[in-house]
């Protein structure tokens, strides 16, 4: 196997510091966030809430009644939510897992500012000299996400031991092949010595 070059090395080390940073920061923030979604092994009503909650309010906060697409909506979504960060720390998947969390985020702001009434003040802006709004807390979210999407899952990657064992393999398919489709080569006969004539003749000489 070639070893990786400097760039390759730069790249799984940032997928790596990504993945870090990501166990350190968001994971416990978005397994939290799912666990309050489950309740036993259904949904729990809270789930709806968070995620339709103006229908919820509707309906009188009774989920049976909202359409049925809600309840695979809400399941998918709490799964989800579980899930894709369990891939991300594990390194399996990376790059579509982080994809998949950056749609997640931007549908949960989506549901904050249309669902929720998030006000403005609480929403924030971009490109002025205050770091707490919800805009500027998701841009940061995005952005390690965006990293992970470019870099993979770097270094202690399960994507990383899977490629490597994919190589292997495939070499050692690649060299079984090529041995056993090398022709054979035949034992030539051994060519009689050539007989010495000299010998066994009398010495007539005397």
């Amino acid at each position: 196997m070639t070893k990786p070059n400097t760039s390759e090395r730069l790249l799984a080390l940032s997928g790596l510091s990504g993945r870090v940073v990501f166990a350190a920061a968001l994971a416990g923030y978005f397994w939290s966030s799912a666990l309050t979604k489950f309740d036993g092994l259904g949904v729990s009503a809270g789930a709806f809430v968070q995620i339709f909650p103006r229908q919820m309010e509707a309906v009188g906060y009774d989920s049976a009644a909202l359409p049925f697409y809600a309840l695979p909506v809400v399941l998918a979504g709490s799964v989800a939510e579980l899930v894709l960060p369990a891939l991300l720390l594990a390194g399996l998947a990376t790059r579509l897992s982080a994809l998949a969390m950056i749609g997640f985020i931007l549908v949960m702001t989506l549901t904050d500012i249309f669902g929720h009434g998030v006000t403005a003040d609480t929403l924030g802006t971009w490109f002025d000299r205050f770091s707490d709004g919800v805009l500027d807390h998701r841009a940061l979210w995005v952005g390690l996400l965006a990293g992970l999407v470019l870099s993979g899952g770097g270094y202690l990657s399960l994507d990383r031991w899977i490629s490597r064992a994919r190589v292997r393999q495939a070499r050692a398919e690649t060299s079984a092949a090529c041995t056993t489709s090398r022709p054979r080569r035949r034992n030539r006969p051994a060519m009689p010595e050539p007989m010495d004539h000299r010998k066994g003749r009398g010495d007539w000489s005397g």
